[in-house]
């Protein structure tokens, strides 16, 4: 597993690359696989399915909710149950109990617990940013996607969380997409950089 980072100008299609990979765009030619499967032609929801995460370049944080609520809708994907589940006995609420544990644990984990129980709106920026990280881990990705991570945080910032993606990547033994300006971090957690 690895840190990738995709660099260019503006304009060059980084993001759009993203688009495509997490079914937010398809593809117009070629295929996208990951781990053997090719999921060029799945929607979003189906691509979260097979453990693909994604932070947002602006954030894509509900700002009325707590912090905890918020990092609980990354789980959503693996926590929605079906009839079978529910025949067999396993009810919504032991579900989101689960969910809000291991939420806690995720921000526990970023630093984050104390504002737990806050709502996201007023938080700081860089705290916004490691809330929306914390939302992409919950749903236990195997590839992490993160937009432009480093913008609009301080040089201080910036370096806590270059050293919060390694340690990120090698705790949940993820695969990290990077696309990113912030030159200094690209180099600085990168084992390859693709230029576009």
């Amino acid at each position: 597993h690895e840190v990738r980072a995709i660099i260019g100008p503006n304009g060059a299609g980084k993001s759009s690359m993203l688009n495509c990979i997490n079914g937010v765009y398809t593809p117009q030619h070629g295929s996208i696989t990951f781990r053997g499967k090719t999921f060029s032609h799945m929607d979003s929801r189906q691509v979260a399915e097979m453990g693909v995460a994604r932070t947002f370049q602006n954030l894509a944080l509900v700002q009325g909710l707590s912090v905890i609520d918020n990092v609980m809708i990354g789980a959503h994907s693996r926590t929605s149950g079906g009839f079978v589940e529910g025949l067999l006995g396993v009810t919504m609420l032991g579900r989101e109990r689960r969910a809000r544990v291991e939420a806690m644990e995720l921000l526990e984990r970023l630093s984050l617990g104390a504002v737990a129980e806050r709502p996201a709106a007023g938080l700081p920026y860089g705290t916004l940013k490691r809330i929306e990280l914390a939302r992409a881990l919950a749903s236990r990705p195997r590839l992490l996607m993160l937009d432009e991570p480093a913008s609009g945080l301080t040089h201080g910032e910036v370096y806590e969380l270059g050293a919060t993606i390694r340690a990120l990547r090698d705790d949940f033994d993820l695969t990290v997409v990077l696309v990113e300006h912030h030159m200094g971090m690209v180099m600085g957690i990168s084992e390859h950089v693709v230029v576009m």
